[in-house]
């Protein structure tokens, strides 16, 4: 039997179940199944999932979006690194000290990297450049030519949501184009980033992607990108005015950093296999009903692919993804379904969109927000890696601020006794991280929910070890511990919160006072 016949029929099955807790841990159960092996972009594992998706659209009865029915081809080049025989190494006056891939350093596919002549590494603190607070991270430093070594983070002074957007891709090297750099040198801090340097380098030799259209290839003009473990790279700042664990510590605190010449230069060759592949965003529409509302729509969405295959742990190296992200497709299914069943009908379309490639930099949402199959958008929602680790007491909000929604929002978490808390953890940046912000840069207010907590509290510890433990792990599976009846809750706000955004008078719009309203269209 064909998956998809399979999918049909365990749709059918699983609508009749009573419990939406259990049908929403179905689909989990199905997404994150070691069958799948975890879902790679453009995989047949990742075809797999998507002919369940399809299916499900069907069941819930979705309307297809395009001419190629729910699916929204995407053609993507993939790069590999060929590990083997690439090289890197620091270079001090005549003698060359070579860094093991891996143990020391990890290259990145994203950008071409060969060269024979060194080139100089310039420290610049957090690598950033923000106009609307009169901060550059490069004023005053001679990087043209050179190599820009950063850590990861920014200045605590700066607002989160500037902070998030000057920290991604697309700016950051927009600022090392402006200053002439030729590449990056990330140094990861370990005191705020979300995976120690012993579990991300498992997935260093996974391929990166990229849109085939190069016109949207945000790293254009680098030469090369790299970072560097912490825990080796003191060598870097070895006769240096400042020590790596000063700057770190400075860091850490939020506070400002020096920039200055490094004694080093860089030698690197990255060989890189490339090949074309071709994966699939999904789209299922419920129609709006209103007659002046039904050209707009609102849009739903969670990404389905994960990580595939990587470096083993514990045995293990199926990188499952239940909670990043089946948990948010699952919701998704789930959300369609209480929707075709609801007594209240939406008056703007509400659009349920599966994305690939967003852990691959967000490539399926970029191209759903650049070539949208739906009419006119004019909100996002989107839920990813929410984390039902325990009850549904508080909804963390990304966004919170922006835009015309929070009043809708507020009045829905009235509604359902549920507390509204902002990002609790801004220095994490999650606000440019998923999705919402393919949105968000195309001029679409965007929110992103989750699962909120006090801090220093045992919601907020089981969130934190989460984090450490099976973030980007094979054990985000299914054998861990999940409040199922809590996700039903949550599946429940995202109904109400969508209906009620479909059905206002009034589209949603940026607040006056927020940065992302200069992406208004």
């Amino acid at each position: 039997m064909r998956l998809f016949g399979l999918a049909a029929i365990t749709a059918a099955l699983w609508a009749a179940s009573p419990s939406p807790a259990d049908r929403w841990w179905k689909h989990v159960e199905f997404l994150a199944s070691d069958h799948l092996q975890g879902r790679a972009t453009g995989s047949p594992g990742y075809e797999q999932a998507a002919q369940y998706v399809a299916a499900q659209m069907t069941a819930a009865g979705l309307r297809p979006c395009g001419a190629s029915g729910y699916r929204q081809p995407l053609r993507l080049v993939e790069r590999r690194l060929i590990e083997d025989q690439s090289k890197l190494a620091l270079v001090s006056g005549d003698k060359d000290i070579p860094l093991k891939l891996g143990d020391d350093a990890v290259l990145s596919t994203r950008v071409q990297t060969e060269w024979s002549t060194p080139i100089p590494l310039v420290f610049v603190g957090y690598g950033l450049s923000i106009p609307e607070r009169n901060y550059d991270d490069y004023r005053g430093q001679d990087v043209k030519g050179k190599i820009a070594v950063y850590i990861a983070g920014s200045p605590a002074h700066i607002p989160g949501p500037l902070r998030a957007h000057f920290s991604s891709l697309a700016e950051r090297a927009k600022a090392l184009r402006a200053a002439g750099a030729v590449g990056t040198l990330m140094i990861p801090n370990p005191k705020t980033t979300d995976v120690p340097w012993s579990r991300a380098k498992l997935t260093r030799l996974q391929p990166t992607m990229a849109l085939a259209d190069t016109s949207t290839d945000d790293a254009k003009g680098l030469r090369f990108s790299a970072s560097l473990n912490p825990d080796r790279a003191g060598l870097v700042f070895e006769n240096a005015p400042t020590k790596l664990q000063e700057l770190l510590d400075l860091a850490t605190a939020g506070k400002p950093l020096p920039g200055f010449a490094l004694p080093f230069s860089l030698r690197a060759q990255a060989v890189v296999e490339k090949r074309d592949v071709v994966s699939e965003n999904l789209c299922g529409i419920l129609p709006g009903a209103g007659p002046t509302l039904k050209s707009e729509s609102v849009v739903l969405s969670a990404h389905l692919d994960h990580l595939g295959r990587g470096g083993a742990i514990n045995g293990d190296e199926i990188y499952n993804g239940a909670m990043d992200n089946a948990s948010g497709i699952a919701t998704l299914i789930e959300v369609a379904r209480l929707l075709r069943t609801s007594k209240t009908k939406p008056r703007r379309n509400i659009a349920f969109v599966a994305v690939t490639g967003e852990e691959k930099g967000m490539l399926g949402s970029k191209y759903f927000a650049t070539h949208p199959t739906v009419p006119s958008i004019v909100a996002n929602i989107n839920f990813d890696m929410y984390l039902p680790l325990h009850a549904l007491k508080t909804v963390m909000v990304l966004g919170l601020d922006e835009s015309t929604m929070r009043k809708p929002l507020d009045q829905v978490c009235a509604r359902l006794g549920l507390k509204v808390q902002p990002d609790m953890e801004p220095q994490r940046n999650r606000f440019i991280r998923s999705d919402q912000y393919s949105f968000i840069q195309q001029g679409v207010p965007a929110l992103a929910l989750k699962f909120g907590y006090e801090l220093n509290t045992p919601e907020h510890e089981l969130q934190k070890q989460w984090v450490a433990k099976r973030y980007h792990a094979p054990s985000d599976d299914l054998t861990q511990t999940v409040d199922k009846q809590a996700a039903a809750q949550f599946n429940r706000l995202i109904e109400e919160l969508a209906l009620t955004l479909a059905n206002q008078s009034e589209r949603p719009r940026w607040n006056d006072t927020s940065f992302f309203k200069r992406f208004a269209k």
